[in-house]
């Protein structure tokens, strides 16, 4: 009786992947990398333009308080005005 090999195969398939996997050289370690957007950098520096909002705020309340702000209406109609016609 003759045995004959049913595949062409040999009998262990994953001895060349094994073996590949040892001949590579060792890669080094990937390192991470960070990258912050223009944008980002702009809304890191929003609680300094914040500041900057809170003092005009607080100068604006202190003059309305006080009775010394002053409205000028002129600049507020042409304000309005190129608002509107530029719409």
């Amino acid at each position: 009786m003759k045995i004959n090999r049913m595949s062409t195969q040999p009998i262990n398939p994953y001895l060349k992947t094994y073996e590949k996997q040892n001949t590579q050289p060792a890669k080094s370690p990937k390192q991470d990398k960070l990258e912050i957007s223009e944008k980002a950098k702009e809304l890191q520096k929003a609680p300094e333009v914040n500041m900057e909002r809170q003092e005009k705020l607080a100068e604006l309340k202190r003059k309305i308080d006080s009775g010394t702000y002053e409205i000028h209406a002129k600049g507020i109609a042409e304000k309005l005005v190129n608002f509107y016609k530029n719409k």
